[in-house]
């Protein structure tokens, strides 16, 4: 018989944290939590496991899970001396979701399950407290509506607002016994109304709805975008887990909260937390009530007359601190806590692995590295590459005049400036449409994680710094303001008053996430200094990787932004970008439209001091580091005029008839340029282009040489090889340039000429280009168009699609497609070092910049990859932790 559940409780549990997969993250912490004897309600885990198998079976259940469910709920029984549904003894669970990958707030959650009429009573007379017993049924109806039978929570929202506002009250706390009766009888009346079925009062259907809810969320909309957005496979499953109900909303001995055993926006070494007084846990994730703070230091910091916890309930506070320092020795990171205090009594909901911001991360790793709790390498591995996004961003100038219209929590830090949206639907409009914009909520919830992914940063009127908003912004690595309650949002007229000013939707607004301010209006933007614990993390990767990093540059901006992010070497200068500017591209369409090759040498005798002066500046600002420049790789057509009015304008500057500039650019036009008369065919047709670029990089060579005192040794790569002759004939061609500039300034130049493998034809006769070829450089790019048979430029929408009907797991242009992609890879990589054991390989493509295609070229034994030059300290911590984790296999 298969084994579907798991129990946890009384100390002892089934299970612990190495069985992610298996309980889910919640579950597995639960359990290892229990078995370290910390205060855990008791429950149970029906595994990820019996996901899959609900999904395969026309989302059924086994018929040997009801059995083990049963036996599972008894146990609860015997250690908290209840029974479920029993009114005599009661004993009520909560229902939550709980995947092997943290999902905050995308997945469903039932609370305070197994009450109806006749248990309610039960619970109000075991508590002492009939108010909190209708205010938890009260509760239970509306989410148990919401997720299991499919009645928007809205719909009992306006019953209590209406509810409120007749008895003249503010805040539910303040609610009485007798008004909470009534509210639930209104809320069964409006689910007859709505459903024309009365709510469910048998607790075992309540039980099997809850779980039922829960698996099917795994596949709701909100769930399915965030696992995209996340790279979380479909396949993983969620777990579902049932646990004894512990009540924070019992009066005010009672509380619940969310913490963090370190501040996840800046890494301080200090509690951070949020808690209400008498509430539930969905009380202080949804934001509806303002959160008090947990330690006194930080109350006084916010400026708060609400006391702490660590004054309120000092007891509590106590134990609380010191399994918050158990469970970050034990886990050796940043813990994110759930808790419930039960008159007086401390109860731990969850622990996990805490999400954070990249700065806080560095931080954090530094400073565990440093007090012994995790190596360096183990430092190095624990920081998500892309975070450091995150980090490479604008920040607002100090020195900035700030027109402040409100001021919220810094919720996650970074600024950014955009036009105001009020919905999550409009915001991705917007970006589609290539405008940047603030998302402006008063609060957001799962449903809005397509516009906060859309948006440059998120703006909301409510919540804390573990509201929703917060806690996905900072996932997301978006600055997020938070709980800015000045503002009134008017989502109706689509305006946004603040400050007596009003702000409509289209207006522009930056929000400081460091700060917690909002301005109006645009506001200049530094870029960061990337020092500290950043350097501290950069300088231990690079001590532990193996491949080098480079960086796609070609202007003097990219290569000294590259630099300063930790570039060794250029790994591609396109140097087609170089002939788009002023003079150059009049001289470019001169050689384009000359009809003898004296014509064309004469017009690119003109292009050829600008290329120099170009190639020296480079070659000076990578002071003696290798630089790969690739050849003309376009099709010339790129290079001329499309419409009849830019024709006709650059007829009369070059003066030629209109009619023979049309000629020329329908002469050159092709079908389908990506496969046409480009790369090294260019050099085939026409050796004088490379025979002026190749004398434009020697005579750069050793002018910078002269200059730096540093010796220049440059890689020429020759574009779009596919059959060895091509590339035989244009090393001649570059060879001969080589002697006659070494000839003419009495020096040698040491450089290498080789090729980019961008064909499979060229990945299959690598062993036979090797004997031309000195190093090859992968432009993955290509090799992927040209392998799938796909244009990156058209494909987009239709890969999406395969995306999400589990076609493919990740965009192949995003991430290497390493059974296809990279099989070609890895055979021109052992066909070239057959030929040539020391030819050097590296990698150009935009997969130079992705942390999972580095994996695979340490897997290769790549010498190098090569990215955008903001890729660059994402490519050295991933290359990092490939050499980490190849050295551990």
């Amino acid at each position: 018989m298969a084994k579907w559940v798991y129990g946890f409780g009384g100390g002892k549990a089934e299970g612990g944290a190495g069985d992610r997969n298996l309980l889910g993250g919640k579950g597995a912490n639960l359990a290892e939590m229990s078995g370290l004897g910390l205060p855990v309600p008791p429950g149970f885990t029906i595994t990820t496991e019996l996901c899959t198998w609900y999904y395969g079976n026309g989302r059924s259940y086994p018929a040997d899970l009801d059995d083990q469910v049963d036996a599972a709920l008894d146990e609860i029984g015997r250690l908290t001396g209840k029974r479920f549904g029993d009114p005599a003894s009661l004993l009520l669970v909560s229902v939550r979701s709980g995947g092997r990958a943290s999902m905050p707030g995308m997945m469903d959650t039932v609370l305070n399950l197994g009450l109806n009429d006749e248990t309610v009573e039960a619970l109000a007379r075991d508590a002492g407290d009939r108010r909190f017993a209708y205010d938890s049924y009260r509760r239970f109806i509306q989410m148990y509506c919401d997720v299991v039978l499919g009645l928007d929570h809205e719909v009992f929202e306006e019953i209590l607002e209406d509810q409120k506002a007749s008895l003249g009250l503010d805040l539910d706390t303040e609610i009485r016994a007798d008004d909470w009766v009534r509210i639930v009888e209104l809320y069964k009346a409006r689910v007859f109304e709505e459903l024309e079925r009365p709510f469910p009062q048998d607790p075992r259907e309540q039980l099997w709805g809850a779980i039922g809810a829960v698996f099917q969320s795994w596949m709701n909309p909100r769930a399915i975008t965030y696992r995209r957005l996340h790279d979380i496979p479909e396949s993983w499953g969620t777990a579902v887990n049932v646990q004894a109900m512990v009540f924070g909303n019992m009066g005010d001995t009672s509380a619940t909260g969310v913490a963090f055993t370190r501040n996840p926006s800046t890494g301080e070494n200090k509690l951070y937390g949020e808690f209400l007084v008498n509430a539930q846990g969905e009380d202080v994730v949804a934001g509806i009530r303002t959160p008090q703070n947990i330690t006194e230091a930080a109350r006084i910091a916010a400026g708060s007359d609400k006391p702490s916890l660590e004054k309120l309930m000092p007891a509590a506070f106590r134990d609380f601190v010191a399994i918050a320092d158990t469970l970050e020795r034990h886990y050796r990171d940043m813990q994110d806590l759930e808790f419930t205090i039960e008159r007086g009594k401390l109860w731990m909901l969850q622990t996990r692995s805490g999400k954070r911001t990249a700065r806080a991360a560095l931080r954090i790793a530094v400073e565990m590295a440093a007090e012994g709790l995790i190596t360096r390498e183990q430092a190095v591995a624990r920081i998500d590459p892309s975070s450091l996004d995150q980090l490479l961003h604008p920040t607002i100038d100090p020195k900035a005049s700030r027109d402040v219209i409100a001021i919220g929590l810094p919720a996650s830090p970074g600024a950014a400036t955009g036009e105001i949206v009020f919905s999550s639907d409009d915001a991705e409009e917007a970006r589609a449409a290539g405008r940047k914009v603030i998302l402006v909520r008063v609060e957001t919830s799962p449903e809005d994680i397509h516009g906060m992914h859309a948006a440059e940063g998120i703006l909301t009127t409510r919540g804390g710094m573990t509201s929703h908003a917060a806690v996905v912004a900072r996932g997301m690595g978006k600055p997020c303001v938070s709980g800015a309650g000045a503002l009134r949002v008017d989502y109706r007229n689509q305006t946004m008053l603040a400050m007596g000013r009003t702000f409509r939707k289209g207006e522009v607004v930056t929000i400081d996430g460091g700060s917690g301010q909002v301005l109006s209006g645009r506001v200049p933007m530094l870029q960061p200094e990337l020092s500290g614990d950043f350097a501290a993390i950069m300088q231990w990767a690079d001590g532990i990787r193996r491949m080098t990093v480079r960086a796609n540059a070609e202007t003097p901006s990219d290569a000294r932004t590259a630099r300063s992010f930790g570039a060794e070497g250029i790994g591609l200068c396109r140097t087609e970008h170089m002939f788009f500017e002023g003079g150059r591209i009049i001289a470019m369409r001169e050689m384009i439209l000359a009809d003898t090759e004296s014509g064309r040498r004469a017009a690119l005798d003109r292009l050829l001091p600008m290329q120099r002066s170009d190639f020296v500046e480079l070659f000076e600002i990578m002071a003696g580091l290798p630089v790969t420049i690739r050849l003309l790789d376009p099709p010339l057509h790129e290079f001329l005029p499309k419409t009849e009015a830019e024709i006709a304008e650059v007829a009369a500057a070059l003066g030629v008839t209109p009619e023979k500039l049309a000629q020329r650019t329908e002469a050159l036009h092709e079908f389908n340029p990506m496969l046409g008369h480009r790369g090294c065919r260019l050099a085939v047709s026409y050796p004088e282009i490379a025979e002026m670029q190749a004398r434009a990089i020697f005579e750069a060579a050793v002018e910078a040489g002269r200059r730096t005192g540093s010796p220049v040794e440059p890689e020429i790569m020759v574009p779009l090889v596919g059959i060895v002759k091509e590339l035989e004939f244009v090393k001649a061609r570059i060879d001969a340039v080589a002697k006659a500039v070494m000839a003419e300034a009495g020096i040698t130049i040491p450089y290498l000429v080789g090729t980019m493998i961008e064909l499979p034809r060229a990945a299959i006769r690598a062993h036979v280009i090797a004997q031309a070829a000195e190093f090859f450089s992968f432009g993955t790019n290509d090799l992927t168009q040209t392998t799938f048979g796909i244009s990156r430029d058209d494909a987009a929408p239709f890969l999406e699609t395969y995306r999400q009907k589990g076609i493919i797991d990740a965009d192949p242009f995003v991430t290497l497609d390493v059974d296809g992609v990279g099989e070609l890879v890895r055979m021109a990589a052992e066909k070239g070092r057959a030929t040539r054991p020391g030819i050097k390989l590296g990698i150009c493509g935009e997969h130079g910049g992705d942390p999972a295609s580095i994996r695979f070229c340490e897997d290769v034994g790549l010498d190098y990859v090569s990215c955008s030059p903001f890729r660059v300290p994402i490519a050295r911590l991933a290359a990092a932790q490939a050499a980490v984790g190849r050295s551990g296999e």
